[in-house]
């Protein structure tokens, strides 16, 4: 499935999916479950995720590469927004775990030499709709 036939979730709607209620530790997502972003271990079988939707817009031209962090966070920090208008997460995907629901984002970085699939898990209280 390409991004671009994924439906786009708003941050309501990826709130009422990092609300939904799950059971405690599942054993298929755990070596996922982290705060920030982590990169995807290469071992690791990302077949037990579904994606599910995109925070990627289709109505606009040019995605922002500005990040969002009024508190003083950084990109690697685990209480850092989860605002879906800025970089990294208007270049992400939504993923669910196939076993229990629990919602991921995902997004490559590309660097002069190497690709990086990074995942956060999806934290509601993170969620920010702040607009550029």
């Amino acid at each position: 499935m390409s991004a671009d036939a994924l439906p786009p979730l708003s941050a309501a709607e990826l709130a009422a999916l990092a609300h939904a209620e799950r059971p405690g530790r599942c054993a298929t997502c755990a070596p996922l479950v982290c705060p920030g972003w982590e990169s995807v271990h290469s071992a690791f079988d990302t077949s037990v995720l579904h994606r599910v939707g995109t925070l990627r817009r289709e109505d606009v031209d040019e995605p922002t590469v500005m990040e969002h962090h009024p508190r003083g966070t950084h990109g690697w920090s685990i209480d850092a927004p989860i605002a879906p208008a800025f970089f990294p997460y208007n270049r992400c995907d939504v993923w669910t775990c196939k076993a229990c629901a629990r919602p991921f984002l995902r997004y490559t970085e590309y660097g002069g030499y190497y690709e990086d699939d990074r995942i956060r898990q999806v934290n509601a209280a993170l969620i920010d709709d702040a607009q550029p």
